[in-house]
């Protein structure tokens, strides 16, 4: 068992406090969830915890087990029993699973790599986190929450003392979340302590002993779950009341709204879709069909690997090798090749899940990812008109709440929260007729999440087309009027909002033959 002290920790960024004096004590065998919103410290604070801001670039001391510790690095944190799992993932692409788990690791037999032995070792990884994964499959062919199951697996493979998980189960489905916790109530049980940052409080309070709330950079408060409940947890984070939404909030109106509307062209039509993957020939979306009408909000569920990601990236000419169907945007057919600006030029925009990969260019500014996609409206005679860009950036900032210093700050210094509403804000300043969100509030706290859903029925409301992917049955009810549920590429189940329960959901996304 390990126990960790942080003692007044404060850190700075051109000025802005993102840490002022925060305390922090993780006792040993507990998991001790920290929450907060956006922007509140976490993350800089889990750095500080974790070495990537070394000692003398923040004031406070850190202690583990009572001995004081000057981390110059990562390493020197990791060989303190330390093991981070950050939100944004930290795998290396065209290596593959097995040789992430172990890289700087590696199981050697004399001087050369043991890849048996690694195999083998990587299963049982695997097999601990719940996965079926090939430990020889390439990270790059995996979706977003396989990913994150990876590294899970690859902090468990340093047998760390104090595991630093944040925001793990974000792109995991339900059973999959279940999995993780239930791993880390075992991992309690032998002696591992756990900080655990989550927005999900129904996890926070199923799995934690204890938790901290952070706003503004500052602790406001740590209380036993057993002394608290989610809604002084909420005040605490956001510093007010906030009325949470509930199930129906919202979609139930939107769905009278559309039932009254005249017939109309569906703003997206599907039909008899197959698509194969370049990298395997192996079909992963099967004869599916929907349409997308405007105005609509439609929900898309399933279990990770159902093949919702690689419906909206093949949409949008990301992915796959389309080998049957049609996809037309507004009567008009978009043909297999025409790649994303096809997709753009039809009006249609995804805000992706992986907001690393395909959504920000971190080390540019504010503005310059705001703009990245709308630079032809944005310009004059080749040029691009700065004051109209600035113009345009600083007003779309201030309706997403965007919080960070300037349009020229840059976006890998944002939290994840306002890293997302750069990417969805982007994706508004195409003027599209139709949006796919994929995990929209994936890392985004309790408020975020709130406004968010008010854009999506906002967008809506102004007759835009809006297709929603989330692991959360709650909020597919919460905001879409329609449900769709995948399994193994195909439709299995469709719903309204009215008239299901997370329960049908979940029934509707397991393949035949397993119990729900």
């Amino acid at each position: 068992m390990a126990s960790l002290w942080a003692d007044r920790i404060s850190k700075d960024f051109s000025g802005v406090h993102a840490l002022r004096a925060v305390s922090f004590e993780l006792r040993a065998g507990e998991v001790h969830a920290l929450t907060g919103e956006n922007g509140a410290g976490k993350s800089t604070l889990i750095k500080v915890l974790s070495g990537v801001y070394p000692a003398g670039q923040y004031t406070g001391e850190l202690s583990i087990d009572g001995k004081l510790c000057r981390f110059r690095s990562v390493r020197d944190a990791e060989q303190a029993g330390v093991a981070v799992i950050h939100q944004e993932l930290a795998l290396i692409p065209n290596l593959t699973v097995a040789e992430n788990l172990f890289l700087g690791h590696e199981l050697c037999a004399g001087w050369l790599v043991d890849e048996q032995q690694e195999h083998r070792r990587a299963q049982e990884l695997l097999a601990e986190v719940g996965a079926s994964i090939d430990p020889l499959a390439y990270v790059d062919d995996l979706g977003i929450g396989a990913q994150q199951m990876v590294e899970i697996a690859k902090a468990l493979a340093k047998k760390s003392r104090i595991l630093i998980l944040d925001e793990p189960t974000a792109a995991l489905s339900e059973r999959e979340a279940e999995v993780l916790l239930e791993l880390l109530r075992k991992l309690r049980q032998s002696g591992v302590s756990s900080i655990y940052i989550s927005h999900r409080l129904d996890e926070v309070f199923s799995l934690a002993d204890r938790v901290t709330v952070l706003r503004d950079g500052q602790s406001v408060g740590t209380s036993n779950l057993t002394d608290t409940n989610r809604e002084r947890l909420i005040e605490q984070m956001l510093g007010r009341k906030v009325k949470v939404p509930t199930i129906t909030r919202g979609a139930a109106e939107a769905q009278k709204v559309l039932a009254q509307a005249p017939a109309v062209q569906p703003a997206l039509h599907v039909q008899g879709l197959s698509v194969a993957s370049e990298a395997t020939q192996q079909t992963r979306l099967k004869d599916v069909s929907f349409s997308l009408n405007p105005g609509e909000i439609l929900g898309l569920g399933g279990l990770l690997g159902a093949g919702r990601t690689e419906l909206v990236l093949h949409l949008m000419g990301l992915w796959g090798v389309r080998t049957a169907g049609e996809v037309k945007v507004a009567g008009v057919a978009l043909p297999s090749g025409a790649g994303p600006q096809g997709a753009l030029a039809a009006k249609m925009v995804l805000v992706s899940e992986d907001r690393q990969r395909y959504g920000l260019v971190p080390e540019q500014s504010v503005a310059f990812n705001l703009s990245l996609s709308s630079l032809a409206s944005l310009s004059r005679n080749g040029l691009i008109d700065e004051a109209k860009e600035r113009q345009a950036c600083a007003a779309l900032m201030q309706d997403l709440h965007v919080s960070a210093p300037s349009l020229n700050a840059k976006v890998a210094e944002l939290s994840g929260g306002n890293q997302q509403k750069i990417v969805i804000g982007k994706a508004l300043m195409t003027q599209p007729n139709v949006v796919l969100f994929d995990e929209p509030t994936r890392g985004i706290d309790v408020g975020a999440k709130a406004e968010v859903h008010e854009l999506i029925r906002g967008l809506a409301a102004r007759g835009k087309a809006v297709l929603v992917i989330s692991s959360e049955w709650e909020e597919l009810l919460a905001v879409c009027q329609r449900i769709l549920v995948l399994t193994n590429g195909r439709i299995a189940a469709e719903f309204s909002s009215e008239s299901a329960g997370p329960p049908d959901l979940l029934r509707a996304a397991l393949p035949e033959g397993v119990p729900a």
